[in-house]
C-alpha cells in the first residue's frame, strides 16, 4: 500500500491511498463469497455460487461496496498508525477508483486533533473569593428540621396568612378566554413555597374561607407557552380550607427523637460541623475551578468549526433530554426562547467544552496521567450507587452503549487532571 499525505486547512489531511491490484481483487473475491452466504440463487446452495453468478444477480457495485466496507477500517488503521495521526472522528472517503485487475485508488480525508500550546499550568498562585457561610445558616437549618417535624392543623376562625397551606379552587382567563389547563379543584398550595407565577400566592394572603374573589397577575415574558408570555390574566378563586403548621419546640427531648443527640447543643454542634465541611468543599471546588480556568485561558489552540458543530449537536440532544424529563418538547422551547437564542448559547458552551477537553488531554499527555482500571472501577461504583444498581448489572447495561464507557473514562481523566492542577498550584482565598 502506497500513501501520499497532503496537509490542508482546519487540521484536515488528504490521503491518497493506492492498494495493489492483487489485494484489491482479494477484497472483491472475499466480499463476493460473504454475500453469496446470504442470498438465494436458483440452482446453487448458499455460499456455493461462483463469482460470475453472484455478479449477475447483485451487480459488481454492490460487491465493491461490501469489499470497501470490510477493508477500509484496516486500511485506515494502518495509515493512522504509520503516520502517528491523532484523529478526532472517523475518516471519510472523498472518491475511489475500483477497477478489477487494476490498483485500487482511494482519496480520503482525516480530521486531526488540533495542537494545543499550553501556557503556565504549574507553580501558579490564583486568588479565589472565599465562601462566606450566611449568618442565618444555623437558624435556617434548625428551622428546616422543625418544619420537617411540624404538624398541620385546620383553622376556621381567621383569614389566610403567608405561612399557611391552603386548599382552593381556581379558574384562569386571558383576554376573557379560559386558559387551557389553567384550572383546578381542591388544589393544595403552600403559600410560603409557591411555584406559581410571581404575584399569585401573595394575593391569596388575607383571604377568608368560602369567599369567591379574583386575583390579577401577569405571565412572565419568558413563560414557556408563548401565547401566554407577558399576558395579563385573571384567576377566579375560592379557598376551601386553611391549614397552619405547628412547629415542635427545640428541646433536648425533641432532638433525642430526631437523631443521635442528647442535647440541643449537640445538635447545633453537628449542624456547625456540616456547615464547616460545606464551606471547605465550596472553597475547594471554587479553587479548582479558578485554577483550571486560568490554565485554559492561557492555552492556545486553533479549534476547527467542525469539532464545535459536533459538540453543539451533542449538547442539543442533551438539552432535548432535559426538556423531556421536565415535560417539555424541543419545539416548545424554540417557540418560547427562539431557535437562534438557544443554539447560539449552546455553541458557546460547545466551544468551551471542546477547548477544556483538548487542554485536559494535553496536560494528561505531558504529565503521563492515565486512567487505571481502579479509576474506572471507582467511576462505575459511583454510578451504581447513584442509580442504586449493583455494579455487575450496571456493566451489562453500559456494555450496550460503548459511548458511555468512553464518557466515564473521560470523566475519570478530567478528575485526575483537575486534582493534579490543584496539587501543583496554590489557591489563595481572599
Amino acid at each position: 500500500m502506497n500513501t501520499t499525505i497532503e496537509k490542508q486547512e482546519n487540521n484536515i489531511v488528504k490521503v491518497d491511498i493506492e492498494i495493489p491490484a492483487k489485494d484489491a481483487v482479494d477484497f472483491y473475491n472475499n466480499a463476493a463469497r460473504r454475500i453469496a452466504q446470504h442470498i438465494n440463487i436458483p440452482g446453487f446452495r448458499k455460499g456455493k455460487a461462483p463469482r460470475n453468478i453472484v455478479e449477475q444477480n447483485i451487480g459488481e457495485e454492490r460487491i465493491k461496496h461490501e469489499a470497501l466496507e470490510n477493508a477500509l477500517p484496516r486500511i485506515f488503521s494502518e495509515v493512522i498508525r504509520e503516520n502517528d495521526f491523532d484523529v478526532v472522528t472517523q475518516p471519510y472517503i472523498e472518491s475511489y477508483d475500483y477497477k478489477i485487475g487494476e490498483d485500487l485508488k482511494i482519496v480520503a480525508k482525516l480530521e486531526l486533533r488540533p495542537e494545543v500550546t499550553l501556557g503556565e499550568y504549574k507553580g501558579m498562585t490564583v486568588e479565589v473569593e472565599e465562601y462566606k457561610t450566611p449568618e442565618d445558616a444555623m437558624q435556617k437549618s434548625i428551622d428546616g428540621l422543625l418544619d420537617q417535624h411540624s404538624t398541620s392543623v385546620v383553622v376556621t376562625d381567621r383569614k389566610t396568612v403567608a405561612e399557611d397551606v391552603i386548599v382552593f379552587d381556581f379558574d384562569g382567563y386571558v383576554n376573557g378566554e379560559k386558559i387551557e389547563h389553567g384550572d383546578a379543584k381542591n388544589y393544595t398550595l403552600d403559600l410560603a413555597n409557591s411555584s406559581f407565577i410571581p404575584g399569585f400566592a401573595e394575593q391569596l394572603v388575607d383571604r377568608p374561607l368560602g369567599e369567591e374573589f379574583d386575583i390579577n397577575v401577569t405571565f412572565p415574558e419568558e413563560y414557556h407557552e408563548k401565547k401566554l408570555a407577558g399576558q395579563p390574566a385573571v384567576f377566579k378563586c375560592k379557598i376551601n380550607e386553611i391549614r397552619t403548621k405547628i412547629r415542635p419546640e427545640l428541646t433536648d427531648e425533641f432532638v433525642q427523637k430526631v437523631g443521635p443527640f442528647k442535647t440541643v447543643d449537640e445538635l447545633k454542634a453537628d449542624i456547625q460541623k456540616y456547615l464547616d465541611t460545606q464551606k471547605a468543599d465550596i472553597d475547594r471546588m471554587n479553587s479548582e475551578k479558578a485554577i483550571f480556568e486560568k490554565v485554559v485561558s492561557s492555552a492556545k489552540v486553533d479549534i476547527q468549526q467542525t469539532m464545535i458543530d459536533r459538540e453543539t449537536d451533542q449538547l442539543v440532544e442533551e438539552y432535548k433530554q432535559k426538556l423531556a424529563a421536565q415535560g417539555f418538547t424541543w419545539e416548545q422551547a424554540v417557540e418560547a426562547q427562539g431557535y437562534d437564542n438557544i443554539t447560539n448559547s449552546l455553541k458557546e458552551d460547545a466551544a468551551a467544552r471542546v477547548k477544556n477537553s483538548l487542554v485536559i488531554d494535553k496536560i494528561a499527555k505531558e504529565e503521563k496521567i492515565t486512567v487505571s482500571q481502579a479509576d474506572f472501577g471507582a467511576k462505575l461504583s459511583e454510578l451504581s450507587r447513584m442509580y442504586q444498581i449493583d455494579p455487575q448489572t450496571m456493566i451489562k447495561q453500559l456494555s450496550q452503549n460503548p459511548g458511555v464507557f468512553n464518557a466515564l473514562s473521560q470523566q475519570a481523566l478530567n478528575e485526575k487532571v483537575t486534582k493534579f492542577l490543584a496539587d501543583n498550584n496554590t489557591a489563595k482565598l481572599k
